[in-house]
């Protein structure tokens, strides 16, 4: 299967809609011939994941939660916060998400790739916009 190259910019598109739509062309749904069990879907380029929003309170409400393994190392931070320090972090965790959680899941991560500005390195691809 020839794979395709898609890029979304996120500039004032909502999370949760931008992620769901993002996981559906990774597991390869808009293709005809798409099979679960394999990898079918499509590369992802998002650019501006800073300008991402979210509606209501969730900008101050929704926490992230990491943990360093250690005893005592749950650390939290909100929308706001993670979003001014790592923006690729939080599309990248809403999208995955949304993929299945095995092997499978995270080969089709791997062929997103987020970025903060609205540069990329992968014109070379010549990446078609995402019909959304």
């Amino acid at each position: 299967v020839s794979k395709k190259w898609y890029i979304v910019d996120a500039t004032n598109m909502r999370l949760g809609r931008l992620a769901s739509t993002i996981a559906y062309y990774l597991r390869g749904k808009d293709s005809p011939m798409f099979t679960p069990s394999l990898d079918m879907g499509s590369y992802m380029i998002v650019v501006n994941s800073e300008k991402v929003g979210v509606t209501g309170r969730k900008r101050t409400d929704k926490l992230y939660r990491r943990h360093s393994g250690r005893p005592g190392g749950l650390k939290e931070e909100t929308f706001d916060h993670l979003q001014k320090r790592i923006p690729e972090r939080i599309v990248e965790h809403a999208v995955r998400g949304m993929l299945p959680k095995n092997r499978l899941g995270r080969a089709m991560f791997r062929k997103l790739k987020v970025f903060k500005g609205g540069d990329h390195p992968h014109g070379a691809q010549k990446p078609e916009p995402l019909p959304i």
